[in-house]
């Protein structure tokens, strides 16, 4: 029964959405100028697969490098804000107040000073997903059960051991909670890129990413492979947060088994 309601009543709840959607396209109730079919959009999805394809790797590309940027950095940040107050009372203010930078503001800039192509999708693809991950790496840390660290440092070990052995795993929960939203992230981030100059030369072609995609089929009216670019992003951005949800499953187990 709890399966059913984890998936089978989402699944259910789109097929109806899908069904009456249908409906109201194919009897004239929403013109298909402004929103296609389901049937029409699962055709396209068809239709221009391997154009899909190509654009999906080039936005997984720009997301996985961001990701990776982010949680090196997260990681790092977030460690050094718990160990060094006087850091953390001078970029943890800056950090809050960033969060309020419209993200779609900042990709014009890291277009004109870096130019069109890969680098600006990376950059705001880290920007976006770095936040989550640096700020649960400070708060796991810092959550972790003060009588252990006591016992520890009764023990004689290092700070560093003390990080290693007590504070990191258990922060650990936190942490890849905060991994799985910035994976989230980092695909609206590249997105963000992709819509206002994704495009780049490759062998295959001009492949600028779903995002690009999704803005030139818009202009040109294309609008049934626009929602297929969406499906396929939506899709990219489930895989990558359960792409996660397996590591934290098998970085957790310990959790799980004593759960059991």
């Amino acid at each position: 029964m709890a399966r059913y309601r984890e998936f089978g009543m989402p699944t259910l709840f789109l097929l109806s959405l899908a069904l009456i959607w249908e409906i109201a396209v194919r009897t004239g109730q929403i013109a298909t100028y402004l929103l296609p079919a389901p049937s029409a959009i699962g055709s396209a999805m068809l239709l221009y697969r391997s154009l899909l394809v190509q654009n999906t790797l080039a936005t997984l590309q720009s997301v996985g490098f961001g990701l990776l940027l982010a949680l090196s950095t997260g990681l790092i940040l977030g460690i050094a804000l718990f160990y060094w107050p006087l850091l953390k009372s001078t970029l943890y203010p800056l950090l809050i107040a960033s969060r309020n930078i419209p993200y779609y503001a900042i990709a014009p800039l890291l277009i004109v000073w870096f130019g069109l192509g890969f680098l600006p999708k990376v950059i705001v693809a880290t920007l976006i997903a770095f936040f989550p991950i640096v700020v649960n790496t400070h708060d796991g840390l810092k959550a972790v059960d003060p009588d252990l660290v006591k016992l520890m440092q009764t023990l004689g070990a290092s700070r560093f051991q003390i990080l290693r052995k007590v504070r990191f795993p258990a922060a650990l929960p936190l942490i890849l909670s905060g991994v799985k939203l910035g994976a989230v992230f980092a695909v609206v981030g590249a997105l963000f890129g992709e819509l206002i100059g994704g495009q780049r030369w490759t062998p295959e072609g001009l492949i600028g990413g779903l995002g690009y995609l999704m803005r030139e089929a818009a202009n040109r009216g294309a609008l049934d492979l626009a929602f297929a670019g969406m499906v396929w992003l939506s899709a990219l951005s489930l895989a990558l947060f359960g792409v996660v949800a397996l590591l934290e499953r098998y970085l957790l187990r310990w959790q799980i088994s004593e759960r059991a």
